[in-house]
C-alpha cells in the first residue's frame, strides 16, 4: 500500500501550480465563442474562421501531445510546464490585441500550443508529486477545469458589454501568468536543495483481487520520475486498451470543442434565444460537468465504475441531442444540460490516464498517446459541423453526426473498462514490459 502524508506537506507549490494550470487550460478554450458577435463588429469573422478556431484546440493538442513527451525527456516536467504556461499567457494576452481574423487565429494557435502541452503534463505531474493522493488530486484538478469551463462563458458577454471584447479575452492571460509563479519557484528550489522525498508505492493487489482499492494502489510498482521513453509509444500502438482510452477521450473532446465553437450560434438559430442567453446556456453545458468532476474519480477509483459511467454519459448525450433535434424551443436548458452530461467522459479519461499505467514514465507516454489520438479525432468535427451547417443551412444533420459519434464510441468505452494497466496488457500478449 502507499505511505500517505498531508496533501500540502513539502509540495504546496506543486498543489498550487497544478490548480492554477488546470484553471487556465479550459478558460482559454471557453472564453472566445461567446464574444464572436462582439468581435465581428470590429472586423469580419467568417464561419470558416470560426470553424478553424474551433478546430485549433484539438489540432494543437494532437501535435503537442506528441512533441511534449520528447521535450519533457530532455528538459524535465517542471521546465516544460513553464514553457507551456508562458505560451498560454502570451497567446491569451495577444488575442485581446487582434486586429483581424488572421491575427485572432494566430494568437489562438499560440494559446493552444501551450494548452496542448499542459494537457499532457498535468497527469504525470500529479503522479510525480501526489502518488499517495491520486484520486483526490484527480478530483481537484478535474473540478478546477470544470469551473474554468463554465465561468468564462458566464462572464464573457457582460465583461465585453462593459469593457469591450479585448478586455474580455485578455483578462484570462493574467490568470495564466499567475500560474507561472509556483513552477518557477519549484525550479529555483531544485537548484538549491534536494527534491522532497516522494513516498514509495509498493506492489498492490491486482484489480480483480480488490475492487475498492485507491488510485495509488492501482498504479502498481515503484513510482519513477523518469522522462518519457519513445519505446513506450511504439508499444502503446499495439495495445487495445490504449486505443480504447484514446477513443473515450476523443469522443469527450469532440462533444466539448464542437460545443465551444458552435453551441452559442446554434442555440440562437434553433432555440430562438439571444446571444447573451446562448452564452449562459453554454455555461450550463459546462456547469453540469462540475459534479461529474467531483464524483467520477471516486467512483472509478473505489468502485471500478468505468463502464457504467461511460454509458451514462453516452445515453444522456443522446437524449440531449434528440431534444435539440426534435424540440429545441421546448425545455432548451434541459436538453443542453443532458447533452452536457456527456462531459462525464472527460474526468473519466483523466483518471484512466493515471490508473491504467504503473509509473510516471508510462503515464507521460500514455497521456501523450491518448491525447494526440483523441484530439486528432476531435479536430475534424468543428470544421465538419460548420461545413455541414453551411451546406444544409440547418442544424439537423450536424446534430445527427454528433449522435453517431457517441454511438460509435460504445466499444471503446467497454474496452477502457478493463481492470488492467497498459503494461499488464503488453505482458499478457508479448511478454516482459
Amino acid at each position: 500500500m502507499t505511505s500517505v502524508r498531508p496533501l500540502w506537506q513539502g509540495r504546496a507549490l506543486a498543489l498550487l501550480g497544478i490548480v492554477l494550470v488546470a484553471f487556465s487550460l479550459r478558460s482559454a478554450v471557453a472564453s472566445l465563442s461567446p464574444v464572436i458577435d462582439h468581435i465581428a463588429e470590429d472586423f469580419p469573422v467568417s464561419p470558416v474562421v470560426v470553424g478553424l478556431i474551433g478546430a485549433a484546440p484539438p489540432v494543437c493538442f494532437a501535435v503537442f501531445g506528441l512533441l511534449t513527451p520528447l521535450a519533457e525527456r530532455r528538459f524535465g516536467l517542471e521546465r516544460v510546464a513553464v514553457i507551456a504556461i508562458g505560451l498560454m499567457t502570451a497567446g491569451l494576452l495577444l488575442r485581446g490585441f487582434a486586429v483581424d481574423s488572421i491575427t485572432l487565429f494566430a494568437a489562438t494557435v499560440v494559446v493552444f500550443a501551450g494548452v496542448g502541452s499542459g494537457n499532457v503534463l498535468l497527469p504525470p505531474l500529479v503522479k510525480k508529486y501526489f502518488p499517495d493522493r491520486l484520486g483526490l488530486m484527480m478530483t481537484v484538478y478535474s473540478t478546477t477545469m470544470a469551473i474554468s469551463t463554465f465561468l468564462p462563458p458566464m462572464v464573457a458577454v457582460p465583461v465585453a458589454d462593459a469593457l469591450g471584447w479585448r478586455v474580455s479575452l485578455g483578462l484570462w492571460g493574467l490568470f495564466a501568468a499567475i500560474a507561472l509563479v509556483p513552477w518557477i519557484a519549484l525550479i529555483l528550489a531544485e537548484r538549491t536543495q534536494p527534491a522532497p522525498a516522494v513516498p514509495p508505492v509498493l506492489r498492490a493487489p491486482e484489480p480483480e483481487e480488490d475492487g475498492r482499492q485507491d488510485a495509488a494502489s492501482l498504479a502498481t510498482g515503484p513510482i519513477t520520475t523518469s522522462p518519457a521513453n519513445p519505446r513506450i509509444f511504439g508499444r502503446l500502438r499495439r495495445i487495445p486498451l490504449a486505443w480504447a482510452i484514446a477513443g473515450v477521450f476523443g469522443t469527450s473532446s469532440t462533444m466539448a470543442y464542437v460545443s465551444f465553437a458552435w453551441m452559442p450560434t446554434m442555440l440562437v438559430d434553433i432555440g430562438e434565444v439571444t446571444p447573451a442567453a446562448a452564452g449562459l446556456l453554454l455555461s450550463l453545458f459546462a456547469l453540469v460537468g462540475l459534479p461529474a468532476s467531483l464524483v467520477v474519480p471516486v467512483l472509478v477509483v473505489r468502485f471500478q465504475a468505468t463502464r457504467p459511467l461511460f454509458f451514462v454519459g453516452v445515453v444522456a448525450g443522446l437524449l440531449g441531442l434528440a431534444g435539440l433535434l426534435f424540440a429545441p424551443t421546448i425545455a432548451l436548458p434541459l436538453w443542453v444540460g443532458l447533452f452536457g452530461l456527456s462531459a462525464i467522459m472527460f474526468p473519466l479519461s483523466l483518471v484512466l490516464l493515471s490508473i491504467r499505467a504503473r509509473t510516471s514514465e508510462s503515464a507521460v507516454a500514455l497521456s501523450g498517446f491518448v491525447q494526440s489520438i483523441g484530439y486528432g479525432l476531435a479536430a475534424v468535427f468543428p470544421l465538419l459541423i460548420g461545413f455541414l451547417h453551411e451546406v444544409t443551412g440547418a442544424w439537423q444533420i450536424p446534430l445527427i453526426v454528433l449522435a453517431a459519434v457517441l454511438v460509435a464510441a460504445i466499444p471503446a468505452g467497454y474496452v477502457a473498462g478493463r481492470r488492467s494497466t497498459v503494461e499488464e496488457e503488453w505482458e499478457r500478449r508479448h511478454g516482459r514490459w
